[in-house]
């Protein structure tokens, strides 16, 4: 019948929300080793490639916060989704010409990388009528295959988005290289907790940066320990990927 949704798995719930604790543990644990309150950490479920179905099973254990890379497969489960009360950030890089179906649905933008792109996100928001919390990207690994920008470039970056008053900035997001060296991993975030302390320290509004998006299934516990303040968990929630991209890092390949 129109206007019906299929009801959620219970069973399904029930493990979504034992996955979900078992992450909370891991940042509780993660925090209490450097001496932070884990009510810092917000948690955001990465739901790329999970079904609608499925999410109203996360629904139903507790997740209301959802993560997603692609702003098409992003549009379409919140229209799905609609009859809950649950939001939306776009966690992937973003082509212009999409700028206008994320100031329709989007809560959370966290890979502002260019100039070009917030203004046409501000424009699409003033027809709105909305504001959009964004992050600015930053490419903290140096490798071509990630977008984001460079750490220099951060600064005078920022200086330009006052501009852009629909887009309420608050902090930073950044992959960190795919290694099992965990030095490596933990070098990425120490470098955007630098790269915030020295926004706080050139800007008159740089307090605004607050926010340290970093950390995914496989390192959010070290990223913690460096002062994330989201961490973006998919696969240690939803499982697996059906997929071919198991390893596939937001932002480190393609476009949206």
């Amino acid at each position: 019948m129109s206007g019906t949704h299929p009801p959620h798995d219970p069973g399904e719930a029930a493990r979504l929300a034992d996955r979900t604790a078992a992450v909370r543990k891991r940042i509780e644990a993660a925090c209490r080793r450097v001496g932070r309150d884990p009510g810092e950490v917000r948690l955001l479920a990465v739901s790329k490639t999970v079904p609608a179905e499925r999410l109203r099973a996360a629904v139903a254990a507790g997740i209301t916060a959802f993560g997603e890379n692609k702003v098409q497969e992003a549009r379409d489960k919140a229209e799905s989704l609609r009859d809950l009360p649950v939001s939306w950030s776009i966690v992937g890089h973003l082509q212009t010409n999409k700028a206008k179906d994320v100031a329709r649905f989007a809560a959370e933008f966290q890979a502002l990388d260019s100039l070009r792109v917030a203004e046409a996100l501000d424009r699409r928001l003033d027809r709105e009528d909305r504001t959009l919390d964004v992050l600015v990207q930053v490419n903290t690994s140096g490798e071509a295959s990630k977008f984001g920008l460079a750490p220099a470039e951060v600064a005078a970056f920022a200086r330009s988005l006052p501009s852009c008053p629909r887009l309420r900035v608050g902090g930073l997001m950044t992959l960190a290289v795919f290694s099992a060296d965990e030095a490596r991993v933990r070098g990425c975030f120490r470098l955007l907790r630098d790269v915030r302390a020295r926004l706080r320290d050139e800007l008159a509004d740089g307090e605004r940066f607050a926010a340290l998006s970093m950390g995914m299934s496989g390192d959010f516990e070290i990223a913690v320990e460096e002062g994330a303040t989201v961490v973006r968990v998919g696969q240690a929630i939803f499982g697996p990927r059906q997929t071919s991209d198991a390893h596939y890092w937001p932002g480190a390949a393609g476009t949206l």
